[in-house]
């Protein structure tokens, strides 16, 4: 079941046309989010976010929009398909309602909710082989617009197909500075020593939940020096650790990097306090 605007239907519905200004100009924003037998992951901090990118995108907030209305639409759609004793991802999607040009013709939105099944209940640290490239054919712009998430993926699309076509399970995507910036699916950290580096907002990376999380766990942390600064390519290869962060995931260790290998040391400490954070928030 998908919820549309508050209303229960049918996965297989057609309830959207060819006027969605989703499609047409990727005038839209989505937030993806973890559900655990009914509850929502950092829901609090998804939804600020979320009313931020709205009206940095002049869009009109229905006076209806609260954060309990909102929980109670996604714990719907997540017992309408069964997943309210179980682990679920969470898509809510807002677009500015059908009509204009590039000039909206209104501002007052439309929403989507839809849940899926995942496998575990809480961020389990994969051990797998993960190899990660450079993705130079296109660039993200160091603004504020990048930072949103927004429906306008294209570089992600096309990396995402240049790192299966190349036996990559990733790409690593860099800004027109050529600093090296987030993944395709997730924000980057780079580990040196005791110091936990990330690229900053102004250098155009997501403004991911889980980002925002672990910068607030690592600050606590007395062995741990945080650093948000940019990272240049010739760093990577010689950092102890890189991994990726996002909100379906948790944390993805990197394993290799062109001819280096990482440990995932500081990924693992880091999980089981994130875990934690989850369970409180």
């Amino acid at each position: 079941m998908v919820n549309f605007n508050g209303e229960l239907l049918p996965k297989d519905s057609t309830f959207l046309n060819h006027e969605n200004r989703g499609l047409r100009y990727g005038d839209s924003l989505f937030e993806s989010l973890r559900s655990i037998n009914g509850r929502l992951f950092f829901w609090e901090d998804h939804y600020f976010r979320l009313m931020a990118s709205m009206r940095m995108l002049r869009m009109e907030i229905p006076m209806d929009f609260t954060m309990e209305f909102l929980q109670e639409q996604i714990q719907q759609v997540v017992a309408a398909n069964s997943l309210d004793e179980s682990a679920a991802r969470v898509r809510l999607t807002v677009f500015r309602n059908e009509g204009g040009r590039y000039l909206p013709r209104t501002n007052t939105i439309s929403y989507t909710i839809e849940a899926k099944a995942l496998e575990h209940s809480f961020y389990v640290l994969s051990d797998g082989a993960y190899e990660v490239e450079l993705f130079k054919d296109f660039w993200l712009n160091p603004d504020i617009l990048s930072t949103l998430k927004t429906n306008n993926k294209i570089i992600n699309v096309v990396g995402s197909i240049y790192a299966r076509e190349n036996g990559y399970d990733n790409c690593l995507l860099l800004n027109q500075r050529k600093a090296v910036v987030e993944a395709l699916n997730g924000n980057l950290f780079l580990v040196k020593g005791n110091t936990i580096k990330t690229p900053p907002l102004t250098d155009g990376c997501l403004n991911g939940i889980l980002r925002q999380k672990l910068t607030e766990i690592v600050a606590k942390l007395e062995h741990y020096e945080l650093e948000e600064s940019s990272i240049s390519p010739f760093e990577l290869q010689k950092a102890d650790e890189l991994f990726i962060t996002n909100s379906i995931i948790g944390i993805r260790p990197i394993t290799k990097y062109r001819k280096k290998q990482f440990t995932a040391v500081v990924a693992k400490d880091l999980l089981g306090k994130l875990n934690a954070a989850a369970r409180l928030g």
